[in-house]
């Protein structure tokens, strides 16, 4: 067994018992590996110490059960482990800045701790093969497009820290706002194109230590969408990462979170390819009854690395 994989089996473990009192002394033994030397290799591998681990998968999971208005927020405390409502509310508080009732009463979107698949660092799939994992299936292929895209919206500069941060950090999504602005806006966008495709784009920013991040729709060629930010995907070829989800907030945290570091930390590399600088999410709408999407990535060929 790889180290990797002793690792995963007590993550399993963890997720499957978070109502309970979960013992370093015990998950070290299930890994069969001393408490020392499980702790350091579960930091480095799910990249938090085993006891913060736990407690933010906790608060992930309160996420998902108070939207469930007709379980109280008591009895969804004392299924996660927590002796009280005041220390599950101060907990939560802690992790996302607002208390269960604020959560409940106004939901929002949420980073949290993603429930790591580490086989994903490690497996490597052909083009076209589908790669089964918990909760969502990754197949990655090639596309070749021969006219740009062309989309309207908004854009935002964002730290670089919040990429590092995504699967592992928690708090309110400061991109949700941005998706919110584009839906309120999307009908009034001039050349709006009828399918109402959506695009979330990951872009180089000129500021060091910066990206810039765009939400749009996608418009017809010839549109103008004064007012409004604009991106084009170009014509080209891509690498392009599809993958479906249990539900809409799964897909848009853990999933997209999980595909992502597939294909840039396995995928391409394991294939020797590389993209440019631009990652482009196809929606066919960022709203919750979507269950499926796309990661676009434009390949460097041969011809282009001679240009430049």
């Amino acid at each position: 067994m790889y180290a990797w994989e002793q690792i995963q089996q007590t993550v399993d473990y963890i997720d499957k018992h978070l109502g309970e009192e979960l013992a370093i002394d015990n998950l070290a033994e299930m890994a069969s590996l001393s408490p020392f030397y499980y702790q350091r290799l579960f930091k480095r591998l799910v990249k938090k110490p085993v006891g913060e681990y736990i407690k933010l998968r906790r608060m992930g999971k309160a996420t998902e059960a108070l939207l469930q208005k007709d379980s109280r927020i008591l009895d969804i405390a004392l299924e996660l482990g927590f002796t009280s409502h005041e220390h599950f509310t101060r907990t939560f508080k802690e992790t996302f800045g607002m208390t269960p009732e604020e959560y409940r009463r106004n939901p929002t979107t949420l980073n949290r701790m993603t429930k790591p698949e580490l086989s994903l660092n490690y497996v490597l799939v052909g083009e076209g093969v589908p790669l089964v994992t918990e909760g969502i299936v990754i197949e990655v292929k090639r596309e070749q497009t021969e006219e740009a895209v062309r989309y309207a919206g908004f854009e935002k500069k964002m730290p670089v820290a919040f990429l590092d941060g995504i699967g592992c950090d928690s708090g309110v999504d400061p991109l949700g706002q941005l998706w919110d602005d584009l839906h309120e806006a999307k009908d009034k966008i001039p050349g709006l194109m009828e399918s109402g495709e959506e695009a979330g784009v990951t872009l180089p920013c000129s500021e060091e230590g910066f990206f810039r991040y765009f939400a749009g729709a996608r418009i017809r060629p010839d549109a103008a969408a004064l007012g409004y930010s604009q991106w084009e995907l170009p014509a080209g070829e891509y690498v392009v990462c599809s993958f479906e989800a249990e539900n809409f907030m799964m897909l848009v945290t853990d999933a997209l979170y999980k595909a992502l570091n597939y294909v840039y930390g396995v995928w391409l590399p394991g294939h020797g390819l590389q993209t440019e600088g631009f990652c482009a999410e196809l929606y066919a709408s960022h709203a919750m009854e979507t269950t499926s999407m796309e990661i676009w990535m434009k390949l460097i060929t041969d011809r282009e690395e001679k240009t430049e």
